[in-house]
C-alpha cells in the first residue's frame, strides 16, 4: 500500500476488505470543489471497508494511504459469507465499527472547538499509536489536507511543536521527540478516541506475523 494510494473512492463499489499491518490509511470525504479533510485513521489496530459487512455496496467517503506500508486484503464475498455465520468474527467487526464511529464523532467535534496546534497534537498521536515507529513521512501539504486547513496553517502549528521541543520537522519527516509532552499539549478528544479503542478492541498480539507483509 504506497503512500497516496487510494483503495476505494467515494461511492465506488467495494470490492475487498482490508486489514493493514504496517500502513496507516485515512478515510476522507472530498467536496464537489476538491477540499477534502479527514474523518477518521485507521492502522493496524482496525480494518477499511465496514460496508461490505454492514449492508451497503459502495463506500461513503474515500481511502487514502496516508503512511505507506503493507496489509492484507480479503475478497468481498468471502466476508459476507462468514460475517453472516455470526460468531467471533462478526462479533470483533460490529466493536471494531462502535470504536470507527466514536472516532468520527469525536474528530468532527475535535475540528469545530479546538486549536489547529491541538488538532495536530492529535493527529500525531493517533498515527504514532498505529504505527511501530516514532518518525512519520508526511509532508505538510498531505497534513493540511487531512485536517481541512490550509497548508501555512500547518507550517505554523509545526514550528510551535518543534519550537517546544516536542517534534523534529524536516524534509518531510516528523519525529516525535517528546510523546508525553504532546499528551500533554492535545486537547481531550485523543484520550477519548483512545479510551474507546481500548475498551471496546483491547487485545495486542503479542508477535508479528510471519510473512511479506511485515
Amino acid at each position: 500500500m504506497p503512500l497516496s494510494e487510494v483503495l476505494y473512492a467515494s461511492g465506488g463499489e467495494l470490492a475487498y476488505l482490508y486489514f493493514p499491518t504496517t500502513c496507516v490509511v485515512s478515510l476522507v470525504y472530498v467536496m464537489a470543489n476538491g477540499a477534502s479533510a479527514e474523518i477518521a485513521v485507521t492502522g493496524r489496530e482496525g480494518l477499511l471497508g465496514i460496508s461490505l459487512f454492514l449492508g451497503g455496496l459502495t463506500a461513503p467517503n474515500q481511502a487514502v494511504v496516508q503512511i505507506g506500508g503493507h496489509g492484507y486484503r480479503v475478497g468481498a464475498a468471502v466476508i459476507k459469507h462468514e460475517f453472516d455465520q455470526g460468531g467471533p468474527l462478526q462479533h470483533l467487526l460490529l466493536l471494531y465499527t462502535q470504536a470507527l464511529i466514536a472516532q468520527m464523532a469525536q474528530t468532527a467535534v475535535c475540528n469545530r472547538h479546538h486549536s489547529l496546534d491541538q488538532q495536530l497534537c492529535r493527529w500525531l498521536l493517533l498515527s504514532l499509536d498505529r504505527l511501530r515507529i516514532g518518525e512519520l513521512a508526511m509532508t505538510q501539504e498531505l497534513i493540511a489536507n487531512m485536517l481541512g486547513v490550509r497548508r501555512q496553517g500547518v507550517v505554523e502549528a509545526a514550528g510551535n511543536l518543534q519550537k517546544a521541543g516536542l517534534i523534529e520537522y524536516r524534509r518531510g519527516h516528523i519525529r516525535v521527540l517528546d510523546r508525553p509532552g504532546l499528551e500533554a499539549r492535545v486537547c481531550e478528544c485523543y484520550a477519548v478516541v483512545k479510551r474507546e479503542y481500548d475498551r471496546l478492541l483491547p487485545y495486542e498480539p503479542a508477535t508479528e506475523p510471519q510473512g511479506g507483509a511485515i
